[in-house]
C-alpha cells in the first residue's frame, strides 16, 4: 500500500507536469524555461529539479506509467495465457476504451498534446528513449528476468509494432477522421499485427 509520503510526493510530480504541460501548450515547448514551470506550479527550481532531471521529462511524464505497461502484462498474465495473447488483449481493450496512449482519442486536449510531443524534436528524441526502457523491461518480463538475446530481439519488435500501431491511429485522427471511425481499421490492424507477430515469434 503506498504511503502518505509516497502519495504526496506523487501530486506534487503531477501537478508540476500538469503546469509545464500548460505552458508548453500555450507558448511551445522551446519558448517556455524551467524557470518559468516551477513559478507556475509553485516550486523552487531545486524542488522541480528533484522531481524532473530535465525539461523533456516534464512533458513526457504522462508516459510514466506506460513505460513498463507492456512488461507488466506479460509479467501479470494468467496461468496458460501466452505473451502475445495476454498483450493482445490487452491492446483491443485499450482500443475499445479510447485510451491516448492507443493512439485512438480524439479529445482535443489529447490531440494537443500530441501536436505538441510529435512536433517538437527533443520530446520525440526523449520519447525513443522511453521506448528503449520499455523493450529492456518486457525483454525481461518475456525472459522470466534473463532478458537473453531472443527476449530482447522479440521485445524490440513488439515495441515497435505497438508503437507503429499508434501513430498510424494519431495519424489518421490528425487528419481529421474521428476515434469512433477509425476504430474498426484499428482492431483489424492489431489484430493482423499480432497473428504476424505471433507466426514469427517464440512467444505465441
Amino acid at each position: 500500500m503506498t504511503g502518505l509520503r509516497e502519495r504526496k510526493k506523487e501530486r506534487t510530480r503531477q501537478a508540476i507536469s500538469e503546469a509545464a504541460i500548460t505552458l508548453f501548450l500555450e507558448k511551445g515547448f522551446d519558448a517556455v524555461s524551467v524557470a518559468e514551470v516551477a513559478a507556475a506550479a509553485e516550486v523552487s527550481k531545486p524542488t522541480l529539479f528533484r522531481y524532473f532531471p530535465s525539461k523533456e521529462d516534464l512533458a513526457l511524464y504522462r508516459f510514466a506509467d506506460h513505460e513498463d505497461e507492456a512488461a507488466r502484462v506479460v509479467a501479470g498474465r494468467g496461468e496458460g495465457v501466452a505473451p502475445l495473447d495476454a498483450l493482445r488483449a490487452h491492446v483491443l481493450a485499450g482500443l475499445e476504451r479510447r485510451e491516448p496512449v492507443t493512439g485512438l482519442c480524439d479529445h482535443p486536449a489529447v490531440l494537443a498534446f500530441q501536436r505538441l510531443l510529435y512536433g517538437t524534436p527533443a520530446l520525440v528524441a526523449r520519447l525513443h528513449a522511453y521506448q528503449s526502457r520499455s523493450e529492456a523491461a518486457l525483454a525481461e518480463a518475456l525472459d522470466g528476468g534473463g532478458a537473453g538475446l531472443d527476449a530482447r530481439l522479440a521485445a524490440g519488435q513488439i515495441v515497435a509494432v505497438l508503437r507503429i500501431l499508434a501513430e498510424e491511429n494519431v495519424r489518421r485522427i490528425a487528419a481529421g477522421e474521428s476515434a469512433d471511425a477509425v476504430h474498426p481499421d484499428a482492431v483489424a490492424a492489431a489484430q493482423g499485427a499480432f497473428r504476424a507477430l505471433r507466426d514469427g515469434l517464440a512467444y505465441g
